[in-house]
């Protein structure tokens, strides 16, 4: 079972929807830029027809493009800060592996924590750093397998 710190509820259909929508929107807002990198200007309407002109970072507003098309493939987002600390569950989730199994990588120095007093912490970015070796190594051996079976010829 997931742990608390990341749980989450999948969006509505209508939700989806909408977060289609605005992705389209920002894309196509996004591209019209005259220089990369540009900041991108959104205007927010509220109530009472109060509005407010929101001037975005360029990597933010990708950074919501990204989550906005993730929403809109029906898919639950969370924003973890890289140099955010997790406790083991919450590590071990991230990877969809026990917790027993990240203990034994954390113990075989394959992933950097720190312990604050019993407890292990471990950095969200170790975790990434960690993710990536792993995929990049699964990888490598699905590409020598691949070149194996075309010297055989299956």
């Amino acid at each position: 079972m997931a742990h608390a710190a990341f749980a989450m509820t999948l969006p509505s259909e209508a939700e989806a929807g909408r977060a289609k929508e605005s992705a389209r929107l920002l894309a196509s807002r996004m591209r019209g830029r005259e220089r990369k990198g540009a900041p991108v200007k959104l205007r927010v309407l509220g109530g009472e027809a109060t509005e407010a002109a929101v001037e975005l970072p360029a990597a933010v507003a990708e950074m919501l493009l990204r989550i906005l098309e993730e929403v809109a493939r029906g898919n639950a987002v969370r924003i973890v800060p890289v140099r955010a600390e997790l406790t083991t569950q919450e590590a071990a989730d991230v990877l969809n592996i026990s917790r027993p199994s990240l203990i034994r990588l954390l113990e075989e120095g394959k992933i950097d924590y720190r312990r604050v007093g019993t407890h292990r912490r471990v950095r969200f970015k170790a975790v990434l750093q960690y993710k990536r070796r792993a995929d990049e190594a699964r990888r490598k051996v699905l590409d020598e397998l691949a070149a194996y079976d075309q010297e055989l010829g299956i």
